[in-house]
């Protein structure tokens, strides 16, 4: 069971790596971003389905995306200069503590 968490939050931090990526593909326009966001992104879902073997989907789907979105919006704020409004910040906060609720709860 612990090996499925650990590989859940490798499949979440590879959604910061493919969304930066896409990101930078610019809609798609620049090959190599594009290629690696696309390429990043399978490999995450693979490593989100091989969790799911030992975890509940519901958890491990939303620990998943939470994860992700909270990598995500990070990334956004701390690299590419995104709004760290408090209520932005705020809301940021919700979602980590509804992942680690879920951790929690599910053990």
């Amino acid at each position: 069971m612990k090996a499925a968490w650990i590989l859940l939050v490798v499949a979440a931090l590879l959604e910061l790596v493919w969304a930066t990526a896409l990101k930078q593909s610019n809609g798609l326009a620049r090959l190599w971003p594009a290629v690696i966001g696309m390429t990043v992104a399978l490999l995450s879902v693979v490593v989100l389905s091989v969790s799911l073997r030992d975890l509940p989907v519901g958890t491990a789907y939303a620990v998943w995306v939470g994860l992700g979105s909270l990598g995500v919006a990070i990334t956004g704020i701390v690299v590419l200069g995104e709004s760290a409004s408090p209520a932005r910040v705020a809301c940021l906060a919700l979602i980590l503590v509804g992942v680690i609720g879920l951790k929690v709860v599910d053990g």
